[in-house]
């Protein structure tokens, strides 16, 4: 990419890997980032617009070295789940002052997470990992089957985090166009390296906004998880998709996708590539469900005509959220993800963006129904929120 600059040589807690800057694509973007490394040795990667050019510095901060094993995985014998246990998160950075933010640039590399002056979207390994370290030895199921009632593995996997952009009051919704698309590039990118690395059963994108949600950093971004199991819910939707194709020889997801379309009433947009809808059986008070119109089983399968489609459908449906009422709307936004073999091959690609403001000044609280039975009761219906969110 022009403006890009090749680097090379080493510095302290910043070296830089001796290779040419990113790629462009015949659409201009960028197809591989910058690398850049911290003083802890966690990987920092660089993802720029075309005619940017990031210029990373040395980190200088004190860090700790990196617990190789910061997490554990025990099974749950009542549930059949594994629970990660990752006590060291308690220490994790806690609603530090704007001008304190460890995620907005720090040009002396003395005080950020990202040591430069500038960055249009960046991805690094989280400092306070649930998750870390990779084995090709994955195989949980002698753990699960064995008759020892306390069953326990490495919490291997990867966390990473994912900036959306330099600016600390800034959000997704208010992302221009072509830089929205970028991080869905960065996604795409970190989706593909992750279903690589030896022992990533399942790679996880998602975003957690306001405090309401439990956020304990402002500024805009995201996290990006591989996961060395496949999680319960995940494990619960293949289930039910797989006796589906049993019993119908279709896809499941393919299926309620058209019968939405077809009904209509829960329609919140449709696009030439992608459809969103308020799910039938909706659990929270605003939920709604981005589906690509072609049956894929991750970002790395879509085109970049529906990617540029995806982020600007994406972008929009966020922006009808902070609509809704006089504030933001607190959320979360989780990214469904497939690998296309195996008990993963019934699973279809689609976005998931829910609330728990079930009113201007009302929160839903996950309480003993939700929580300790996982029996949600809706207090809105699903056909009153898409008609709100079709209006704005």
């Amino acid at each position: 990419m022009a403006g890009l600059r090749r680097a090379v040589g080493r510095r302290p807690g910043g070296r830089r890997r001796d290779r040419p800057a990113a790629a462009a694509s015949a659409a201009g973007r960028v197809s591989s980032p910058i690398r850049w490394t911290l003083a802890d040795g966690r990987d920092l990667l660089f993802f720029a617009l075309p005619g940017r050019a990031p210029v990373p510095v040395a980190d200088l901060r004190p860090l700790s070295p990196r617990d190789p094993e910061p997490s554990q995985l025990r099974f749950d014998r009542t549930t059949g789940q594994w629970v990660i246990i990752a006590a060291q998160r308690q220490d994790r950075t806690y609603k530090p002052p704007a001008e304190a933010c460890p995620l907005c640039p720090g040009p002396s590399g003395e005080t950020s997470e990202v040591p430069a002056a500038d960055y249009d979207v960046v991805v690094f390994e989280n400092r306070f990992p649930s998750l870390a370290g990779f084995r090709r030895d994955n195989d949980r199921s002698a753990g699960e089957t064995a008759p020892e009632p306390f069953v326990s593995a490495p919490g291997n996997g990867r966390c990473e985090v994912i900036c959306f952009s330099a600016d600390h009051t800034g959000s997704f919704a208010d992302l221009p166009a072509a830089h929205a698309r970028l991080v869905v590039q960065a996604w795409r990118h970190r989706t593909a390296d992750l279903l690589a690395r030896p022992g990533v059963e399942q790679v996880f994108c998602f975003e957690n906004r306001g405090e309401e949600i439990g956020v304990t950093l402002a500024h805009p971004h995201g996290q990006i998880y591989g996961y060395p199991y496949l999680t319960p819910r995940t494990a619960a939707m293949l289930d039910q998709a797989r006796s589906h194709r049993v019993t119908h020889g279709t896809n499941l997801f393919a299926d309620l996708l058209a019968a939405e379309r077809a009904e209509g009433t829960r329609i919140v947009a449709q696009t030439e590539h992608f459809t969103a809808f308020v799910p039938f059986a909706a659990r929270w008070p605003v939920e709604v469900h981005l589906y690509p119109n072609r049956w894929v089983h991750n970002l790395t399968n879509l085109t970049d005509d529906e990617l540029d489609d995806f982020a600007a459908v994406y972008r929009n449906l966020l922006g009808r959220f902070d609509r809704i009422y006089d504030a933001p709307l607190p959320y979360m936004a989780a990214l469904h993800q497939y690998r296309s073999d195996g008990a993963q091959a019934d699973g279809y690609f689609h976005v998931e963006l829910m609330s728990i403001k079930r009113s201007a000044n009302k929160l839903k609280f996950l309480a003993a129904s939700e929580s300790a039975m996982d029996a949600f009761i809706a207090d809105v219906t699903p056909e009153s929120v898409a008609a709100r969110l079709r209006e704005l």
